[in-house]
């Protein structure tokens, strides 16, 4: 069977936006669904109609927020609507996008994504998942979300990753051959370099003019285990670039 049709779940998100352009600089036929084209992931609305012939599912929409009870209600939400959905117009996969180290979280945003894939892996769909770093593009956000010409960012180690290289690899999956064998590791895509989100802020926050000052991070969830690397690539994840500073780079 060759796959032609993919929808995209959280097509205009930060990770999506690459998704759809991967797709359809191959020539594939691309749905794009989200509320802005009139589909409802979580309400269904148009979700019957966006899926209609679609071979494949991709799935990287997201929660907007960090807090933990409304994240796991949506990705629980949204997992059973593609899955029964899908299932109506004989969807043949579902591949979605997730987090290194997830099954290792016990709160916050990750503890979500792991109820996440749980929900996913249970439906009668299959699913393939790739786990990923953290974006590059997380940093701006963190920086975004302090106010003033200091911003305070955790000195966790991490690995970061451009949307891009994610999108790539998350629609190579996509387009595997045949069954992942059981006990196979999931998947992980991380960046060339490991460093901290302190020390990639500090990079972006110089050509902003915001001095970085790198904390402890003991106000997130699970910083402990983000502390000791918990949350870095696995030794069989495939690392790819750019690296944080040669993307900031091609910034504008």
């Amino acid at each position: 069977m060759s796959i032609t049709k993919f929808a995209v779940a959280g097509a205009t998100g930060r990770l999506g936006r690459h998704v759809v352009d991967v797709l359809t600089e191959r020539g594939h036929q691309v749905v794009p669904m989200s509320r802005s084209t009139g589909v409802g992931i979580i309400t269904g609305e148009g979700l019957a109609e966006a899926l209609t012939e679609v071979d494949v599912i991709i799935d990287v929409a997201s929660w907007h927020a960090s807090e933990q009870e409304a994240a796991t209600e949506f990705f629980r939400t949204s997992a059973r609507n593609l899955h029964e959905y899908g299932q109506k117009a004989e969807v043949a996969l579902i591949a979605m996008a997730s987090i290194i180290g997830v099954g290792k979280a016990t709160a916050g945003f990750l503890a979500a994504k792991k109820v996440h894939e749980e929900v996913l892996l249970s439906g009668p769909i299959p699913v393939r998942i790739l786990r990923a770093a953290q974006f590059h593009e997380f940093v701006g956000q963190l920086l975004d979300w302090q106010q003033g010409d200091v911003a305070y960012i955790p000195a966790l180690p991490t690995q970061l990753v451009a949307c891009r290289t994610v999108a790539e690899e998350l629609v190579d999956l996509a387009l595997g051959p045949g069954e992942l064998t059981p006990g196979t590791p999931i998947p992980e895509i991380a960046g060339p370099q490991k460093e901290t989100l302190a020390e990639a802020a500090a990079l972006l926050g110089a050509r902003r003019g915001i001095k970085v000052v790198g904390v402890d991070g003991s106000g997130m969830p699970d910083a402990e285990i983000a502390a000791e690397g918990g949350f870095l690539p696995s030794p069989h994840a495939k690392l790819a670039g750019p690296t944080f500073r040669d993307w900031l780079d091609t910034q504008p």
